[in-house]
């Protein structure tokens, strides 16, 4: 399954219209999983422990596209062959 660039965006406004109102990652994340249910991950993080780069940047967190295709999903830059996201949350001092 692809995500198409119209999902991406609505997964980023959503995302960014909930941690401009200052809500919780895992309240964010749950609100994700719950618009986008055929998603095989919605995960959350902190930007600090992700290594790879973000496919979005975004006031306050990043957004990561995974590809579960596999045994064991990673990290990539590639929509079609995305799956799920990670939402990562940045710190404030980031």
């Amino acid at each position: 399954m692809a995500i198409t660039p119209d999902r991406i965006d609505a997964i980023t406004a959503l995302a960014g219209g909930l941690f401009a109102r200052g809500t919780s990652l895992d309240a964010v994340v749950r609100a994700v999983r719950e618009a986008n249910p055929d998603l095989s991950n919605v995960t959350g993080a902190h930007a600090a422990v992700m290594a790879e780069e973000p496919f979005r940047e975004q006031p306050g967190f990043n957004l990561y596209l995974v590809d579960g295709n596999n045994h064991c999903w990673l990290i990539t830059d590639k929509p079609d062959s995305a799956t799920g996201v990670v939402i990562a949350q940045s710190d404030e001092d980031d």
